[in-house]
């Protein structure tokens, strides 16, 4: 009780509102610090991915470290919300894969395609564009959101530890993997391990997990000592700045432009909505909290991450894993900003953890995140059908931009058939059409 009135008093409970929220320091950083562990593969994955693109690793590497850290501290310290951004999947595979290696445009370009997205991003969101976005989206949309993150996040863990395969000889699009060695064995073992940890109510149990799960990988030969513990971040300077500014007026620029909008527009937005619904942070009228400044978070971070050398910043999925650990208020996110400046020094440490070990949260969080389903109206089928594809889909097409795109235009459309078209906004409207004409483009 002594402690709980010393909090309420101090600087960081005012600035961040932790008695408000129903938290306290040690759970907030304990959030971000789990934030970090289920989103630290990013620090390998995204340089191995924009290597295949001609880009230095190690300076891609360190301008990951530095995206994620500035774009994060931004959210909690600015936005004040638990949510942790990065380069994002997808966005990155579109940068290398697409723009460059399909398309056969420079990495420069490309670069200056997220630079110029970021500046794009600012303008909309100081006209409070994408907060009408969000704000647009039906109640029951939201709800499902949050429920089709959590069956998308779990695939994403079950996937990572080998559990869930896409078998190459095209028997099936989906298969189960080995569960009786290696990844998927220990994977399935830190999910008893964390099980029975959240069933006891042991404080940090998705931590503890991923820490009990890597060591548990030890004696497997799946958890690999590091050779050594602090390492100086790479140089930057291969990709720092690097823009081609002479082909910005071309109709590819214009069609990169246009994909990594959409794209990372109705990621973050989804993750936002998502997590939100799913922490009880919307206010009465089923909004985000500072959803303008979060959204400028993101835009800046995208901006800024471009300079640094690096695909489109955005709000990453994983924050639900801090959210469902108990984190409500900004001091999560730059507690999780903490941890990605010391995994910059630290990096050997932090990347011995296996993916396997990481997983269990992944999926438990998931679980975590279908609660929302019992608030859902199934009874009304012009809201049960555009809920319903939201969260299929999300999945089964390992994109949440995609889920809220067949949950909005389905809603649109079963609406206006069905003489229900008071229930629809004009923002609604406008951004069913522009779904529409993603898809015919």
């Amino acid at each position: 009780m002594q402690s709980s009135q010393k909090l309420k008093g101090s600087f960081l409970d005012s600035y961040f509102g932790l008695t408000e929220n129903g938290t306290n320091v040690k759970r907030e950083i304990l959030a971000g610090i789990t934030t970090f562990m289920t989103m630290a593969y990013i620090l390998i994955v995204n340089p191995n991915i924009l290597k295949d693109a001609g880009m230095d690793f190690g300076g891609v590497f360190t301008a990951t470290a530095l995206a994620t850290i500035v774009s994060t501290l931004i959210m909690g310290l600015y936005a004040k919300l638990p949510f942790a951004q990065a380069p994002g999947m997808g966005l990155n595979a579109f940068f290398a894969y697409t723009i460059v290696i399909g398309m056969g445009h420079t990495w420069q370009f490309a670069l200056t395609a997220a630079f110029l997205e970021g500046i794009i991003f600012i303008a909309l969101t100081a006209f409070n564009i994408r907060e009408a976005i969000i704000n647009s989206i039906p109640t029951n949309i939201k709800k499902s959101i949050s429920v089709g993150i959590g069956l998308f996040i779990a695939f994403i863990g079950l996937e990572n530890a080998g559990i869930v395969l896409h078998p190459k000889d095209g028997g099936t699009i989906l298969a189960l993997g080995n569960i009786t060695s290696g990844t998927g064995l220990l994977a399935i073992i830190g999910v008893i391990v964390t099980g029975v940890l959240l069933a006891r109510n042991v404080s940090g149990a998705l931590l503890l997990g991923i820490i009990i799960t890597t060591l548990i990988g030890l004696p497997m030969g799946i958890t690999k000592l590091p050779t050594g513990i602090i390492s100086a971040p790479p140089s930057i300077s291969p990709v720092f700045m690097k823009f081609e500014w002479n082909h910005i007026f071309t109709a590819d620029m214009a069609i990169a432009l246009f994909t990594l909008l959409f794209m990372d527009m109705f990621d973050t937005v989804g993750t936002l909505v998502g997590v939100s619904t799913k922490a009880g942070m919307l206010d009465e009228k089923g909004n985000v909290p500072r959803a303008k400044q979060a959204l400028l978070s993101d835009a800046i971070g995208t901006t800024l991450g471009a300079c640094f050398g690096t695909s489109t910043v955005a709000t990453f999925v994983e924050s639900a894993s801090g959210v469902a650990a108990g984190g409500r208020t900004g001091l999560t996110a730059v507690s999780t900003a903490g941890m990605f400046i010391i995994a910059l020094f630290l990096s050997p440490l932090f990347l011995m953890i296996p993916a396997a070990a990481t997983a269990p949260s992944l999926i438990l969080v998931g679980l975590f995140m279908l609660s929302p389903i019992k608030e859902i109206d199934l009874e009304d089928f012009s809201e049960a059908i555009p809920a319903f594809l939201t969260i299929i889909i999300m999945p089964l097409s390992y994109s949440i931009s995609d889920g809220i795109v067949f949950g909005i235009v389905s809603y649109v459309l079963l609406k206006l058939l069905t003489g229900k078209q008071k229930d629809i906004t004009i923002t609604t409207y406008i951004i069913a059409a522009l779904f529409v004409l993603k898809f015919l483009i």
